[in-house]
């Protein structure tokens, strides 16, 4: 029996020709991307917001076009009708198979998209797929652009689309830290410095500074995202504004501002922005700074709930996991050690994306879709690291009152306390005596009649609590 052989087309490029499936909305610039391009197995149609973007830049485009005479109203119907199935429907992911690894600038990416949203146009107009004289993805799709401008215009609201995702994370993870801060608003516990002991706070105001740390976070990085606003929409090959119509520039970017939602605006200098790469390496900053404040938070819940019994142990964190193939009833802090590994990777794409700015020549920086991956593979990564940890441990940490008053009770650093009235000096020794004996402050201090009990009890409180 012989193999069942599917439809295809036949379509040519300056290469050759190729056959494409007949079904494939997209073309032979997709297809030579893919034998070209196989490097990570992650396709760019998994990347929705990146396929929505681009689909936003050729709408834009578009009705710039037409608005400018030089793209036929029925043309302009048809692309505009197929860049919004683009936006809307995600059926479509699967054609764009195209590596998110490639060469050429992001050419394979902008080409994949200009396929798609032709032969999307064609079947609105009752042509078939690969008809390009009727609607062609160069001509017509990708009229007053190129890959130079369209696809960093695009990546920009590709990472502000991804960027409402982690902003949403972020605030319910904020939220969670200071649920807790106020659960635990009154439960004693000693501050530590350098791990060793220095003074009486509560669980409630660590679980607060926790939240203050996310929400530092989020600020700085709606302000970075900020940067992203700028585009070079209208600079065609290098800035000059090659190919374009009168006025394009200025219609293609209020086109884009509408379709999209964002107050985008033009670059005041389209050459400079077509090679420069400084918003993404100050954006994915702002992800780096988030994956170290998460990352310090998971090493604190690690630490404090250490032990149980040997350790720390001040914090329950929730048991999701049975922690050892040898030891019986051991439970690991899986989630905040997943986060941690989370803010590693997060800290090397921060490389990569240095690197890949730094790599620029002259008017181009052909390195933008490794930008692409290592900035969308950040914020994925972060949101789902907020998440897991708000889900499966911030939100069912408890605390044991006990050990944290226990360690309040025992701790050296009480002696603090007493320095406006004892001074430093002296308080070294109460210290130092403790230390040596095992007494407590309290006990070394009235058995050497420093301070009476009715003294003590007033200098050694802590937010109405005596200590």
């Amino acid at each position: 029996m012989g193999t069942k052989k599917h439809a295809v087309r036949i379509e040519k490029d300056l290469i050759g020709q190729l056959e494409i499936p007949a079904e494939a909305y997209y073309g032979i610039n997709t297809a030579r991307a893919v034998q070209n391009f196989q490097i990570s197995g992650h396709a760019i149609g998994r990347h929705p917001n990146l396929i929505k973007a681009l689909a936003m830049v050729k709408q834009a485009a578009a009705t710039a076009n037409r608005e400018a005479g030089v793209l036929p109203v029925g043309k302009a119907v048809a692309i505009i009708g197929a860049c919004q199935q683009l936006i809307h429907d995600r059926s479509f992911d699967k054609q764009f198979p195209i590596d998110i690894f490639q060469g050429g600038a992001g050419t394979s990416t902008n080409m994949n998209v200009n396929e798609v949203i032709a032969n999307l146009a064609l079947e609105s107009m009752g042509r078939p797929k690969g008809d390009y004289g009727a609607i062609s993805p160069n001509d017509d799709v990708n009229m007053s652009q190129s890959t130079n401008d369209s696809y960093p215009t695009a990546l920009r609201l590709a990472t502000l689309l991804d960027l409402e995702d982690l902003e949403t994370e972020l605030a319910l993870l904020q939220t969670s830290f200071e649920t807790k801060a106020q659960q635990f608003a009154e439960i004693l516990k000693m501050g530590r410095t350098q791990l060793q002991d220095a003074v009486p706070m509560t669980v409630g105001q660590e679980f607060g500074a926790f939240g203050v740390l996310i929400a530092e976070e989020r600020k700085h990085s709606k302000a970075m995202a900020q940067l992203l606003l700028e585009v070079n929409l209208g600079a065609t090959a290098i800035g000059t504004g090659v190919n374009t119509p009168p006025g394009y520039t200025a219609m293609a970017v209020a086109a884009l501002a509408e379709v999209s939602g964002y107050p985008v605006v033009s670059s005041p200098n389209l050459i400079e922005a077509t090679s420069d790469c400084g918003a993404y390496v100050s954006g994915h900053g702002a992800l780096k700074r988030i994956a170290v404040k998460l990352s310090k938070i998971s090493n604190d819940l690690r630490l404090l709930s250490s032990g149980p019994r040997a350790g720390l142990g001040e914090l329950r964190l929730p048991k999701r996991q049975a922690g050892s193939s040898i030891m019986p009833a051991k439970v690991n802090p899986v989630i905040p050690e997943v986060v941690n590994q989370v803010a590693f990777k997060v800290i090397g794409n921060d490389l990569v994306v240095t690197m890949a700015a730094e790599a620029g020549q002259l008017q181009l920086n052909a390195f933008e879709p490794v930008i692409a991956q290592a900035t969308m593979e950040s914020i994925h990564l972060l949101g789902n690291a907020a998440k897991t940890l708000r889900v499966y441990c911030v939100d069912g940490i408890e605390v044991n009152a006990e050990v944290t008053k226990g360690y309040v009770r025992d701790s050296i650093g009480l002696v603090t306390y007493l320095n406006p009235v004892l001074g430093h000096h002296l308080g070294d020794e109460i210290g130092k005596e403790a230390a040596a004996t095992g007494k407590s402050v309290r006990q070394v201090v009235l058995e050497h009649g420093y301070l009476s009990a009715e003294q003590l009890d007033k200098l050694l409180v802590f937010r109405g609590q005596t200590l």
